[in-house]
């Protein structure tokens, strides 16, 4: 092994020093090659063996609990934020030796949506670029996807109706979330702002940067589009059309960054959540930060919502998210999307949903999975 101690600048011209490091590095490069591939190996090994059983190749508990250990085993002086996303694009590698995995997100490249996916599953799989959130269920129920990444709620303008819509009609299951900073940048085909007379974007960030907007562009039309990346393909092809989108986007349509960051709230996040068809290997594991989803519903009378909420308290069960929504039964009636922290394995969040399915009209498990930590 190449010795890695502290290396101490000492008296010879900067340039041997420099030489000399960089053989080292050289060297350690080597080695990580060598050890990347004997990963490699050990996985191909673990995926002959799970065809036996017909588990699954991805597995969010398994990767989740990797990433802990790696960062809890970690000595520096690399940060533990940047060892994730390292470790992250190994296993991706490691994975497609497996079995390539194909995964549907809202597109077109360069939508938060690709960011997303990119980010949780690394680059080493067979991304499928849909049209709207509805293709992106319908790949997935399909099977012509093996999963699906949809957006859920937005820390400024809350949750994305349509995707709780099709949460609740689908068959899918979810097995992972991901939340990422959306950064809205004004893009056009011209450096300035001159003779800008549209800005498109999808309808939820055209509501993010509405105060900029009004400030900056206050005659301009606001035309909501599928997804950002839309509005970007738009912006090329039409110099009075801006967009609002990534830097991906820009890059991906060879557009200028007119304005960096013009969303009105600075630590604006979108949260994802990773969704597949169920199966008898679909469970997720508990990994000790975890979330359980539910959909729920109670009989219309005095004190349902009450008593529905009591086991939770009971059981010391905590409520991290609480949205109602039109049952879409053509009725007033409506249904509840909970969160929940923790898993079903664990003996108090067991308890606590027995007691509350007793309580309720109607009751579906969405999914329990790893929280987004890292």
């Amino acid at each position: 092994m190449v010795d890695s101690a502290h290396f101490q600048p000492d008296d010879r011209p900067v340039d041997d020093q420099l030489a000399d490091l960089r053989v080292r590095i050289d060297a350690v490069d080597q080695q990580l090659i060598a050890l990347i591939n004997q990963r490699a190996r050990l996985a191909q090994a673990v995926g002959e063996v799970k065809k036996l059983d017909g588990s699954p190749v991805f597995r969010p508990d398994r990767e989740a609990q990797v990433i802990d250990r790696v960062k809890a085993q970690n000595p520096g002086p690399v940060r533990e934020d940047s060892l994730a996303p390292i470790w992250r694009e190994i296993m991706s590698a490691c994975r497609a030796l497996e079995a390539q995995q194909r995964v549907a997100f809202l597109g077109p490249v360069g939508t938060f949506s690709e960011q997303a996916t990119l980010n949780y599953f690394g680059s080493s799989i067979d991304a499928l670029a849909c049209p709207s959130v509805d293709e992106v269920f319908r790949a997935t129920i399909s099977g012509s996807a093996d999963y699906g990444v949809v957006p859920v709620e937005n820390s400024t303008e809350g949750v994305v109706a349509r995707s709780l819509d099709l949460l609740l009609a689908s068959p899918l299951t979810i097995v992972g979330e991901t939340s990422l900073l959306v950064t809205h940048n004004l893009l056009r085909k011209e450096p300035s702002r001159e003779g800008i007379t549209v800005v498109c974007a999808h309808p939820q960030a055209l509501a993010q940067c509405h105060n900029w907007l009004s400030q900056n562009l206050p005659d301009a039309e606001r035309r909501p589009v599928s997804s950002n990346a839309e509005g970007a393909r738009l912006a090329g092809q039409d110099p009075t059309i801006a967009a609002l989108a990534s830097e991906r986007a820009a890059s991906q349509y060879a557009l200028h960054v007119v304005q960096a960051a013009v969303q009105d709230e600075a630590h604006n996040r979108t949260r994802f959540v990773i969704v597949t068809r169920p199966g008898p290997h679909v469970g997720v594991a508990p990994t000790g930060h975890d979330c359980t989803s539910l959909i729920v519903a109670v009989d219309n009378r005095p004190g349902a919502v009450h008593d529905m909420l009591v086991p939770l308290k009971r059981h010391g069960v905590s409520m991290t998210r609480f949205e109602s929504r039109p049952a879409r039964s053509g009725s007033w009636d409506y249904v509840f999307f909970i969160d929940l922290a923790g898993h079903p394995a664990q003996d108090n969040v067991a308890a606590a949903l027995q007691e509350l399915r007793a309580q309720c009209s109607f009751f579906k498990v969405l999914g329990s999975f790893p929280l987004d930590v890292h």
